[in-house]
C-alpha cells in the first residue's frame, strides 16, 4: 500500500472508529412503543406544531397544510384537553403553521405562510383575535456563507446555498427570562426576540447565520427544532435536511455538531436530561444525551388503520410533555412528486400518538 493511502486510511479510521474501555455489564438501547391518543377532526390534516399548557395540561396543535391550490388548505390551531377532548379550534385558512409555544397565558404561533410570529389567548375560541408580534424579513445576504468540509484525503468540499429571501420561521423556544429564540429553515438563521411576552414594539436580532444551519439535502429544511439544556448554557438546534443535532453555546457560539444520522431531525425538546428528537424520515422519536449518544428509541411505523390514520409513527414532527406522557404529532406529509412511493399518500385521517416517559433508572447509567 502506498504511503499516502496508508495515511489516508489511518486518518479515516481515527475519525470513525473510537476506542472505548470495556464495560462491566451489557447496555441496551431502550425501546418504547407508542399508542394512538387523538384523531384530528375530519378534513384537518398535517399536524405539525405542538405544545402543552403547563397551567391546565391543554395541548395546542398547529397544522402545516401547504397544498396547492391555496383554496384547498384548511389550517387550524386546535386546543385539546389533557384527556384528548377537542375544546376549540381557530382557522388560519391558507397559512401553514409551524412552531407552537405557550408562555404567560398566551399561545405563540409561527405563521410560516405569513413569515410572522403571532399570539392568541391560551384558552382561545374560534372567535379569539390573533395578534401580530413581529414579522420576519429577508436577510442580506439571504443565505449563509458556504460551508467548508474537510475530507480524509486532505481535500476540501465547498457547499454553497441558495435562497430567495423568504423568511421561514420554524422552531422556537423560550428561555427562563422570556426571551424567544426562533429558527429560519430557508435562510439558515437563529433569531432572538428579547422579552417576547412584554416587548412593545418587539425587535428581531440575528444570533447566528452559521453554514451548519443551512442544508443542501433532499429534505429542504435546515435549522428546525430548538431546545435549551437545563441551565441554558447551550442552545441545541436540529438541522432536518442534514439529519444533525447542533450545539450553540450561549450567548454567541461557535456552532458545532453533536450527533449525526438523525434522518429528518425535526422537533426538539429537552426533558429530564435528554434531547428528544422527532426524526421524521425514520418514523421514530429519539432520546439523545448531551454527548450525542442515542439512549431511547420510541415508536415505529406499523401501517395504516381502517380509518385511514397512521399506526405508530409516520413523519413525526413535534413533541410535548404532558404529565407522565410524551405526545407526538404525526405530520404524515408526502414529499415527493411521484405517486405510490410513500405511505403518507395513503393517509386519510391524521392523529397524535403518545408514549410513557421512561424513568432515569430504565434508561440506565450514562
Amino acid at each position: 500500500m502506498q504511503p499516502f493511502l496508508r495515511m489516508a486510511l489511518a486518518a479515516l479510521l481515527s475519525m470513525f472508529v473510537p476506542v472505548h474501555p470495556a464495560r462491566a455489564a451489557d447496555q441496551e438501547l431502550l425501546r418504547l412503543a407508542v399508542e394512538t391518543f387523538v384523531t384530528l377532526p375530519d378534513g384537518v390534516r398535517y399536524p405539525e406544531g405542538l405544545a402543552s399548557n403547563p397551567r391546565n395540561g391543554d395541548l395546542i396543535v398547529g397544522t402545516f397544510d401547504a397544498r396547492v391550490p391555496e383554496s384547498a388548505r384548511n389550517n387550524q390551531l386546535l386546543r385539546y384537553s389533557a384527556q384528548g377532548r377537542l375544546l376549540a379550534h381557530k382557522s388560519f385558512g391558507p397559512m401553514p403553521l409551524t412552531g407552537i409555544a405557550v408562555a404567560d397565558g398566551k399561545v405563540y404561533v409561527l405563521n410560516f405562510g405569513a413569515s410572522r410570529l403571532q399570539r392568541i389567548d391560551a384558552e382561545f375560541t374560534a372567535a379569539s383575535p390573533v395578534e401580530d408580534v413581529v414579522s420576519f424579513q429577508a436577510l442580506e445576504p439571504p443565505m449563509p456563507a458556504p460551508r467548508r468540509v474537510a475530507n480524509p484525503d486532505g481535500s476540501e468540499d465547498r457547499i454553497g446555498f441558495g435562497s430567495s429571501g423568504f423568511a421561514a420561521p420554524n422552531g422556537m423556544v423560550f428561555d427562563k427570562a422570556r426571551n424567544l429564540y426562533i429558527s429560519d429553515s430557508f435562510q439558515g438563521a437563529i433569531y432572538r426576540i428579547e422579552g417576547a411576552t412584554t416587548c412593545t414594539p418587539c425587535t428581531v436580532d440575528v444570533v447566528s447565520r452559521d453554514p451548519l444551519l443551512a442544508t443542501a439535502g433532499a429534505l429542504p429544511f435546515g435549522a428546525n427544532g430548538l431546545a435549551f439544556n437545563a441551565d441554558e448554557t447551550q442552545l441545541y438546534v436540529n438541522n432536518a435536511g442534514d439529519g444533525r443535532l447542533l450545539r450553540l453555546p450561549m450567548p454567541s457560539g461557535p456552532m458545532s455538531v453533536v450527533a449525526e444520522s438523525l434522518p429528518g431531525a425535526d422537533g426538539l425538546l429537552f426533558h429530564d436530561g435528554l434531547l428528544w428528537v422527532a426524526a421524521n424520515q425514520a418514523d421514530v422519536v429519539l432520546g439523545v444525551d448531551e454527548r450525542g449518544l442515542t439512549r431511547v428509541r420510541a415508536g415505529e411505523f406499523r401501517g395504516i388503520s381502517r380509518d385511514g390514520a397512521p399506526r405508530g409513527l409516520l413523519f413525526p414532527a413535534s413533541t410535548a410533555v404532558q404529565g407522565p406522557w410524551m405526545v407526538v404529532t404525526n405530520l404524515a406529509l408526502p414529499l415527493t412528486p411521484a405517486v405510490g412511493d410513500e405511505w403518507e399518500e395513503q393517509v386519510g385521517r391524521w392523529n397524535l400518538v403518545r408514549f410513557r416517559l421512561p424513568t432515569r433508572r430504565a434508561i440506565g447509567p450514562p
